[in-house]
């Protein structure tokens, strides 16, 4: 019996084997993601091409940040992001002065206007995840990468005032978006790698902040943590609670199987983003998505790639992907 999308995904959770693998791919929609109604559009002709299993929220990262100031703009980054034209935080004194948002307000409320779209025109079995960045993540974008590193080893005391500020509003608007249906949020994890913290100063700037808003949808049921970047503290993580972790796994330790031995719920990923879904074959394709399956024997897997798809992603590459799990079943 064919299942639905939903109930696939339950029972993957769950570690029964369904019916296939579920599978789901998202990339960002540049130009279309500025207006609610066009990401909501944009959104739905994306997943009525390829019927994923799970569909992807895809605002741009300034979405949760615009309200403070920033300003942004497309510049055809192969992505689909945008580039940071203005921050908002200048100087270390700028965190106290952050306010908390009306997550109905502004470009907050925008995006729950999309979210409001998306519920009304996408059936119930077919689940939807909203992209939250995590509070360190937002910073960055607030006062740029570089900054974000001295100002939490030079000026951590007005960092923690920047951080409890946005994760206050990120906490309305998780709880605001939960009224629209969302089966979960993909959480979005950019610091937790040895390139750029120790474990002691994502504990304290990262995971700090992150698990009241992870505490905040335990009663949704599908929601996933992507760790972004390589040399990932994949140890850091696996207690958090979630069911699914994302990551890199073609071009970063832990492998799939290796992940499903640390964490106990689902792991998404399997094809490389780069070398097989832009410069590969569909034949290429189909045997890493064979390779995922058979590294997970099946379970407890969603099959994806690390990250966003580029947009020069081919067609055929991402369809090779999506029909595989139907030929093997």
């Amino acid at each position: 019996m064919e299942l639905t999308h939903r109930q696939r995904l339950e029972r993957s959770l769950s570690g029964e084997k369904p019916d296939r693998t579920p599978v789901a791919f998202w990339h960002h929609f540049p130009v279309d993601d500025q207006h609610p109604e066009t990401l909501a559009k944009a959104t739905l002709a994306f997943q009525k091409q390829f019927d994923f299993d799970l569909v992807k929220i895809m605002p741009p990262s300034s979405f949760c940040l615009k309200d403070w100031g920033v300003e942004d703009e497309w510049r055809g980054n192969p992505e689909g992001t945008r580039d940071y034209t203005r921050r908002a935080i200048h100087a270390p004194e700028d965190w106290q002065n952050l306010s908390t948002l009306d997550p109905q307000a502004g470009y907050l409320g925008r995006q729950l206007a999309c979210l409001e779209i998306l519920q009304h025109e996408l059936d119930e079995q077919t689940p939807t995840i909203q992209t939250i960045f995590n509070p360190l993540s937002q910073a960055k974008n607030l006062v740029g990468p570089e900054n974000l590193l001295r100002h939490l080893r030079c000026f951590p005391s007005a960092l923690h005032e920047g951080l409890k500020t946005i994760q206050e509003t990120t906490l309305r608007f998780i709880n605001t978006a939960k009224q629209y249906s969302i089966s979960g949020i993909f959480f979005a994890i950019q610091h937790a790698s040895y390139d750029l913290l120790t474990e002691r100063e994502y504990e304290e700037f990262g995971r700090t902040y992150d698990l009241p808003l992870l505490d905040a949808v335990e009663d949704l049921w599908l929601n996933m943590v992507h760790l972004h970047g390589k040399n990932i503290m994949f140890n850091q993580i696996t207690d958090y609670p979630v069911q699914v972790l994302n990551w890199h796994d073609r071009e970063t330790p832990p492998s799939l199987s290796e992940g499903l031995a640390q964490f106990s719920g689902c792991v998404c990923g399997g094809i490389a983003r780069v070398e097989t879904l832009i410069l590969g074959s569909p034949e290429t394709v189909k045997l890493e998505a064979k390779q995922a399956i058979e590294q997970t024997e099946g379970r407890r897997l969603i099959l994806s790639t690390g990250c966003v798809l580029p947009l020069t992603t081919p067609y055929g590459n991402i369809m090779a992907a999506r029909n595989i799990v139907e030929e093997l079943g």
